[in-house]
């Protein structure tokens, strides 16, 4: 995908750029702090994506430290094969928005199934879980969240976080003005019907 709001652009950018690392060298780096750390969050752009995701997380698991695994639900299969070798603790699922909007804002007009597919995945293996939509004017209006709540059904945990205009991928998204609270707690009142937690972060 390529989320017009995304607030790692230089991922995209500047991805020849990055700098890259061994997975002994991270696993080094785990193992000499992991008295300090609660936990390790594999984020991105999408690790599942990688190649070395799964080989990763069988290193990372020699730890012993809990994992949480973010994702946009684009590659439902990497997914069920790190849930059935037990190589996650926690996964948060991204929504973007609705099915008819998805395409406009990430790309990808054959996403949303996926992402479904994902959610069902997650939810058949009983790991602790929880789904996120970033607000973002014009592409969450309350007319997707209720579409989102159609296919979602009931999940666990559902987070909206709000937008900030800084730092994204189209510039122009820097140009928009982020939803009020009334309209995010609107949202929440409303979800608490399809999820058994419903929060806001980032206001």
């Amino acid at each position: 995908m390529r989320c017009r709001y995304c607030h790692n652009p230089e991922l995209i950018k500047k991805k020849d750029e990055n700098p890259v690392v061994e997975n002994d060298e991270a696993i080094a780096f785990v193992e000499k702090r992991k008295d300090l750390l609660d936990g390790i969050a594999i984020s991105g752009g999408e690790p599942t994506l990688s190649k070395n995701l799964i080989p990763f997380l069988r290193s990372l698991r020699t730890t012993g430290i809990s994992i949480k695994l973010d994702t946009n639900g684009l590659k439902p299969h990497v997914i069920e094969i790190a849930l059935k070798e037990n190589l996650v603790d926690y996964i948060a699922l991204d929504i973007k928005t609705s099915p008819e909007k998805y395409g406009d804002l990430t790309g990808r007009d054959d996403a949303f199934p996926y992402v479904i597919q994902t959610l069902r995945t997650i939810q058949a293996a009983g790991i602790d879980y929880e789904i996120r939509t970033t607000c973002i004017p014009t592409y969450v209006e309350f007319e997707d969240i209720k579409k989102i709540a159609r296919e979602i059904v009931f999940v666990k945990r559902y987070y909206l976080q709000q937008f900030v205009p800084e730092k994204t991928l189209d510039e122009s998204f820097s140009h928009l003005v982020p939803f009020s609270r009334r309209v995010l707690e609107s949202y929440r009142n409303f979800l608490l019907g399809y999820a058994e937690v419903c929060a806001i972060r980032g206001l």
